[in-house]
């Protein structure tokens, strides 16, 4: 873990998720300043971690250091993403983090990724589904089969708890960006992005537009795939991928589960998970690649901007 040690970085945020990441990086063993906004954020991130959090917010710590950081990461509210990611660009940073999705809304995210190649940085989306226990197995799995022949996924949001939780504005409204693509892009991660896909939605929520979503189409590694949801009814996330040999569960998503062709018999698969149990689920991995410059499983910027087309179809943007 040394290797970690001399890396500058900054950890943009002080709340819950951002003392999540503030473990990891005390755990690699890692340099780091924090910057919060708020007195009161700043207390309990340092109640949490033991590490004390620069306080007023990213504009005026920016303009008081004198400190180069090769790394960030941006782990603040949904409608300062993009502000916060840029601001850190124009300073010159070009390792960046981002919590997803990166913006509250497509031209924002553009935005970013425009300022992103202006300065010849990467800036990378922080899905961490994507480096569960359970996909690393599931993507041994899929490889093993031949790859992937087809997958559903559901993405459904409980409205009446959401519908009282305090959002900035914009925020609720632009929900399944702002949570729900942690479904989405799993299942586009594993059994390709669309290459065709049809969708519809409808009925409406006091603070959503659409409330019921369903669709299909085609990927671009050939694998057909379906969706649904309906925030208007019981449900959960799921994804589930099929091969050749088998049919994977992640239902929840920090399992998973498999049928073998020619059963009906769904068995728990046995993981390696015990990073996920001592880390939030995902964010170790995620970070660890991050700082180790391995960024074939992550969503960049620029990809991102394209997801959103899709993630705007779905949405009936």
């Amino acid at each position: 873990m040394s290797h970690y040690i001399n890396k500058d970085i900054l950890l943009v945020g002080a709340g819950p998720m951002a003392v999540e990441y503030a473990k990891v990086l005390m755990h690699l063993g890692c340099s780091f300043e924090v910057i919060g906004r708020g007195e009161e954020s700043s207390k309990k991130f340092e109640e949490a971690t033991k590490k004390k959090a620069h306080v007023g917010g990213l504009e005026k710590f920016l303009s008081n250091n004198k400190q180069n950081f090769e790394f960030a990461i941006v782990s603040v509210g949904v409608e300062k993403l993009a502000d916060a990611t840029f601001a850190l660009l124009e300073t010159g940073i070009k390792n960046i983090l981002v919590e997803k999705p990166a913006g509250l809304n497509s031209e924002e995210i553009q935005k970013v990724a425009i300022k992103a190649k202006e300065k010849a940085a990467k800036v990378l989306i922080a899905y961490n589904r994507r480096f569960y226990s359970s996909v690393e197995k599931a993507i041994d799995i899929i490889k093993e089969d031949g790859g992937v022949t087809s997958f559903n996924f559901e993405f459904t949001e409980w409205s009446n708890k959401i519908k009282n939780i305090e959002k900035a504005p914009g925020v609720k409204e632009n929900w399944l960006l702002a949570n729900s693509t942690h479904v989405i892009d799993l299942a586009f991660f594993l059994g390709g992005k669309p290459k065709e896909m049809s969708a519809y939605s409808g009925g409406s929520l006091e603070w959503h537009d659409k409330a019921v979503f369903s669709g299909a189409g085609i990927s671009k590694r050939g694998a057909l795939f379906s969706y649904q949801a309906n925030w208007t009814a019981p449900g959960r996330w799921v994804v589930e991928v099929l091969t050749n040999k088998h049919r994977l569960y992640f239902k929840p998503m920090e399992s998973l589960q498999i049928q073998d062709i020619d059963s009906v018999q769904v068995n728990t698969v046995v993981i390696e998970d015990e990073i996920d149990k001592k880390f939030k689920p995902g964010v170790y991995r995620q970070v660890e690649n991050f700082l180790s410059n391995q960024l074939e499983r992550f969503c960049t910027i620029e990809e991102q901007v394209e997801n959103v087309k899709w993630y705007e179809k779905i949405a009936g943007i």
